[in-house]
């Protein structure tokens, strides 16, 4: 079942309202990085010299060009091991679109979600994305020192984490934050499993950055399957007769 889950929610990935949640991610991810470099350059031609005077040396110039390269190149340095977790961060404001778009296919009975305030979104992008700062910092770690048995490890570590925080944003979206999360410690273990096979296509590059989507629509499709109540409308009062 929980297999089913993932190949509903990776059969819906043409969705356009999916596309536009990758696309806003990695644009806004692309922004922020750009934004970062003419920052970076700008600083460097401020501040280091064009030419600087040394003692036995002399006059030495070029300076600013040298620093700038150094700069550029540590920026690309970074953007590589950052985008991930930055994308995770911009996409995970629109992750409630996602599950919207599940509902809206697959489960058009339900009554309209638990409306979440900005800054609980923002919370939980904020999570996800040091989630996936520490999935990558944990994934290089990992393969240091486990030889042949990293990427079980990464898997298994990293899939706890991924159900964990995903498995509680779909839940959340019908219940208060009390019971989502006793309802995910109940289902601890098809949640642990959903995460792990999550997980692996963590350590594609590209592929990662489609992640967080899928694992909104598979976690939406696991918490309906799991039961989440829903707000349900008043019978009618019994006339008399």
């Amino acid at each position: 079942m929980i297999l089913t889950d993932l190949l509903r929610a990776a059969g819906q990935f043409g969705d356009p309202r999916f596309q536009s949640v990758l696309w806003r991610g990695i644009g806004l991810t692309v922004l922020l990085l750009a934004l970062a470099t003419v920052a970076t350059l700008w600083g460097v031609n401020h501040l280091i010299p064009a030419h600087l005077t040394l003692p036995w040396i002399g006059a030495v110039g070029g300076l600013h060009l040298l620093a700038g390269g150094a700069a550029i190149l540590v920026l690309l340095l970074m953007s590589s091991f950052l985008m991930v977790p930055v994308a995770a961060s911009f996409t995970g404001l629109f992750l409630d679109e996602v599950a919207t778009a599940v509902e809206a296919q697959h489960y058009p009975g339900l009554p309209p979600a638990r409306p979440q305030p900005w800054g609980e979104l923002l919370g939980d992008g904020l999570r996800l994305a040091l989630l996936s700062l520490g999935v990558n910092l944990i994934a290089l770690v990992a393969y240091l020192i486990s030889g042949p048995f990293a990427p079980l490890l990464f898997w298994a570590v990293n899939g706890y984490l991924l159900g964990r925080e995903y498995a509680q944003a779909a839940a959340s979206r019908r219940l208060a934050a009390a019971e989502a999360r006793a309802l995910c410690r109940r289902n601890l273990g098809p949640i642990w499993a959903m995460g792990t096979l999550l997980a692996v296509p963590l350590t594609i590059p590209l592929v990662n950055l489609a992640v967080p989507i899928l694992a909104a629509a598979a976690f939406t499709h696991l918490m309906r399957r799991l039961a989440v109540p829903v707000p349900s409308a008043r019978p009618p009062a019994m006339g008399r007769g």
